[in-house]
């Protein structure tokens, strides 16, 4: 089934606007979002990526502006192999202190990064350490248009627990409509992703974009010719 059509096959798919924070999807169908934050990181991006295409996995990649700048290749290499790529600030900073227009300038210097590199821009965003409260949500969905990206799968991967414990997480607390937060900067993530995957894969679980997950088409179709958006 091609990815953009993923989500009409969602009998629970949301109805409407979509809500300005996301953390998951209340639906029946056993389809997971698998999310990686922080890159793209110069070697384990790429072998991960490697990881999805031996499986024809689609995941959402929320990168740092100022990494989109550093490694544009591996970025082009996201979007070509039909990932989608989310906002996660220029200098992954705690937006949650920040002023508004300091957060706008975070979100607009990394949308800019992005779209130099792949010609479009990040539909969703996703706050560097989940810092964002209800009223700076609202703020970003009525001035740029962005949900919010939270999730609800954390196997903390960034504390390093070492074994298969990251592998381990992912698979028992695996629902359907869960959003799983990982980073593709973490060595032992790259380690403990087949394991993940091949298991829920087993189990029955299909993968998708955040977008697809939400029931909108891709991120590179949701704006029209006049840039306004939907959903």
């Amino acid at each position: 089934m091609p990815q953009r059509h993923l989500a009409r096959a969602f009998p629970s798919a949301p109805k409407g606007r979509t809500p300005d924070t996301i953390r998951d999807v209340a639906t029946t169908e056993p389809v997971i979002a698998l999310t990686f934050d922080d890159g793209p990181h110069q070697t384990l991006t790429s072998q991960i990526l490697d990881i999805l295409d031996a499986r024809q996995i689609k995941a959402s990649f929320f990168v740092v502006g100022n990494r989109v700048a550093q490694a544009p290749d591996i970025v082009a290499r996201i979007a070509q192999d039909g990932h989608e790529i989310g906002n996660h600030s220029w200098s992954h900073p705690r937006l949650g202190v920040m002023q508004d227009h300091d957060i706008l300038d975070q979100i607009d210097r990394t949308a800019h990064a992005v779209a130099a590199v792949t010609g479009h821009s990040p539909v969703l965003m996703r706050p560097p350490y989940g810092d964002f409260n209800a009223r700076r949500s609202q703020m970003l969905r009525a001035a740029r248009d962005l949900p919010t990206i939270l999730w609800s799968v954390d196997p903390q991967d960034w504390r390093r627990p070492g074994g298969m414990a990251i592998a381990e997480h992912m698979i028992a607390h695996a629902r359907p409509g869960a959003v799983i937060l990982a980073h593709d900067t973490v060595s032992q993530t790259l380690r403990n992703l087949p394991l993940a995957l091949d298991t829920l894969l087993a189990q029955g679980y299909r993968f998708v974009t955040v977008s697809a997950l939400i029931g909108w088409p891709e991120w590179t179709d949701r704006r029209n010719a006049r840039g306004h958006a939907f959903g």
